[in-house]
């Protein structure tokens, strides 16, 4: 039975023994009430002038003695209830003693449990992050080895344009990107092969042929797409290549590029699966992005690129509004 259970009973009981007390009390002070007044009817029977008044006082005298008689056995009998009460009582109030601390018992037996099962979690959590640690340094440690030896030779961009609705001016930003290289310390050390218009065909021998650094894709794009262009003279739609297609086609070398680089609109989605899947580093646009803004953004990161700058400190090289994310093998 529960603590609060025994509370309940002891409660009761404590009511019945109060009860019962104020009930032997009444019927006490009715017997003496009784044995008063047969006293009284007594001396008024000794005092009586006729033999009548004396008989009548002391037949008065005698259902004043039955009453009080009766009131003493009712006073008793609920005096009898009331230590019966006190008995129960006091038995209820050890059986509550135990109850409570039995409950204090399980409160603090639960409390070890809970604490030991946090600990426990704790523990596993703790693992589970050394872990990840773990895995996460030897991806690091495989990436470094899988980094090719730097050899001497010349740093090789492929930049591919597409604009099929002819809504980008992709022609510009090349031309700013050839600008901004020529212009720059080691530009001697960078070969561009820029393809506007460019095709899936144009992405697929770029790759293989060309075996960039670099790849630089300009266009339109989106979380898991990127646009190019069809063998076409007219405006017309783009081809859609989706992101797993083209971080496909950008693998197919025994070479892969060390760098992607997507300028176009919301294409920093895209980067995760690059650096996953192909390339050391990538970089994509994590918003829209302004024509302007996109086309002097290529300009200063190339040219920042081609007077030996890392790629972090090339990649925020620019006041232009652009929010590149960086994706890396790190």
């Amino acid at each position: 039975m529960s603590a609060n259970q025994y509370r309940s009973q002891l409660e009761r009981k404590r009511k019945q023994r109060i009860e019962a007390e104020k009930k032997a009390g009444e019927y006490r002070s009715k017997e003496t009430a009784k044995r008063t007044a047969a006293a009284k009817a007594r001396t008024a029977a000794a005092k009586a002038r006729s033999s009548s008044m004396m008989t009548s006082k002391l037949r008065e005298a005698e259902r004043f003695d039955k009453d009080a008689a009766t009131a003493g056995k009712e006073a008793g009998r609920w005096g009898d209830k009331a230590v019966g009460y006190a008995k129960e009582e006091a038995s209820l109030q050890g059986k509550l003693a135990k109850a409570e601390q039995a409950e204090r018992d399980a409160a603090e037996r639960k409390r070890q449990r809970e604490q030991q099962q946090a600990q426990r979690q704790r523990a596993a959590e703790s693992a589970s992050l050394q872990h990840r640690i773990s895995h996460t340094e030897s991806i690091v440690q495989r990436a470094i080895r899988e980094l090719r030896a730097p050899k001497p030779e010349k740093l090789r961009v492929l930049i591919l344009g597409a604009a099929s609705r002819g809504d980008l001016r992709v022609g510009r930003e090349q031309k700013r990107i050839r600008s901004a290289v020529n212009s720059a310390l080691h530009r001697d050390l960078i070969e561009l092969d820029v393809r506007p218009a460019a095709t899936t065909a144009d992405l697929l021998d770029g790759i293989t042929g060309f075996r960039p650094h670099v790849v630089h894709s300009s266009g339109h794009s989106d979380d898991d797409l990127i646009e190019f262009e069809d063998e076409r003279d007219e405006h017309h739609d783009g081809v859609v290549v989706s992101a797993r297609a083209f971080a496909t086609a950008v693998k197919a070398t025994d070479d892969p590029p060390l760098l992607v680089l997507l300028n176009s609109c919301n294409s920093a989605a895209q980067i995760d699966r690059l650096v996953e899947e192909v390339t050391p580093f990538a970089i994509g646009m994590a918003d829209e992005v302004d024509d302007g803004d996109a086309i002097t953004y290529a300009a200063q990161f190339y040219a920042a690129v081609a007077n030996g700058q890392s790629i972090n400190s090339s990649r925020v090289c620019t006041v232009t509004g652009v929010t590149p994310d960086q994706g890396e093998h790190t």
